[in-house]
């Protein structure tokens, strides 16, 4: 009998698979705030050495960095974005707006964001592409696609470096609560059938395939971290439904923007598993992020930002002439 797992079809699992990390993420933070070289990402991150040259050399081979000589004596490199890590951008955008929303770490780095077409201090804000309105969960309705159905559940493994991050000082960090939950690619997936209504433990054992420990371990935390509520169904054995709360259906717009990146970098051959409409405008929809002032589509190359460093309270004022801007 064959000992295969299998998980629902989803291309949020696909994006999860790079970039479902801790360390992977706070490179890709660093990145974005246009940090390129080894010892800046090392100051930063605040992760080991070897991890950080393993998760640079895995988003080099996954495309989402290039590698680009700087010194030929000593051979130094920096790392860049390119288009399928600028790609990204938007996954970005949305975990800083959750972060500014329900982050509770007062004393992080603050980064201040401009449009330069508007030239007005923004938030970013998800929208619907069809009708460029913003949206909630709630607005959302969603059908099976052409690609849905059950895949094999072959994964990479790798240790587990959530408790690290939560050690961390967090002085350097800017997404610190929410990297937490998105570096945590079970926990992520609990979330993702939790918007599916897939609501019980059985259910989502099913819909994941996850180690039946690891899904315990993961309903635990996210319970009383506040993502989830739960209410008992059955008594003798205790059975409980799990619902998201506020908190935690605030982070739909960033599961939409890891579709999004899933669907465009590692598509499935039959298609989508999922198509999603607008309940307001009844079309099949994509998510934009828009300026919270003048509403037009932000784009990378215009928004300037300002850095705003918690150890020193010194600014560190950005131009228009970033990384983000010259990616290739």
């Amino acid at each position: 009998m064959s000992s295969e797992k299998y998980i629902r079809a989803c291309s949020i699992w696909r994006a999860l698979e790079i970039v479902g990390d801790v360390p992977t993420l706070l490179i890709l933070e660093s990145s974005f705030l246009r940090v390129t070289r080894f010892d800046q990402f090392l100051k930063r991150t605040e992760i080991l050495r070897t991890l950080l040259s393993d998760r640079l050399r895995k988003l080099v081979n996954a495309g989402c960095l290039e590698k680009k000589l700087y010194c030929e004596k000593p051979k130094r490199y920096e790392y860049v974005l390119t288009k399928k890590g600028l790609g990204l951008y938007n996954t970005a955008l949305m975990m800083l707006r959750w972060e500014n929303k329900w982050g509770a770490n007062s004393q992080k780095i603050q980064v201040t964001l401009t449009h330069s077409t508007c030239g007005k201090n923004f938030q970013p804000a998800p929208a619907c592409d069809q009708c460029h309105e913003e949206y909630t969960a709630r607005d959302i309705e969603w059908k099976e696609g052409p690609g849905n159905g059950m895949v094999p559940l072959n994964y990479q493994r790798r240790r587990q470096q959530t408790s690290s991050a939560q050690e961390r000082q967090n002085a350097t960090t800017l997404l610190d609560t929410i990297t937490r939950i998105i570096g945590d690619r079970w926990a992520t997936l609990i979330i993702r059938s939790c918007f599916t209504g897939i609501n019980t433990y059985d259910e989502m054992l099913e819909d994941t395939g996850m180690a039946t420990n690891i899904l315990a371990n993961r309903l635990k935390m996210l319970t009383d971290d506040g993502f989830l509520s739960k209410k008992t169904y059955q008594t003798r054995p205790n059975r409980y439904r799990y619902k998201l709360t506020d908190k935690g259906l605030d982070i739909y717009p960033i599961l939409m923007t890891l579709l999004e990146w899933g669907e465009t970098w590692y598509s499935f051959e039959a298609g989508p598993p999922l198509i999603l409409s607008h309940k307001a405008c009844g079309k099949e929809m994509k998510q934009e992020v828009i300026c919270s002032e003048c509403r037009e589509v932000i784009t990378p190359d215009e928004v300037e930002f300002t850095v705003i460093e918690a150890s020193t309270g010194d600014e560190t004022a950005s131009t228009t002439e970033t990384t983000l801007k010259n990616a290739v």
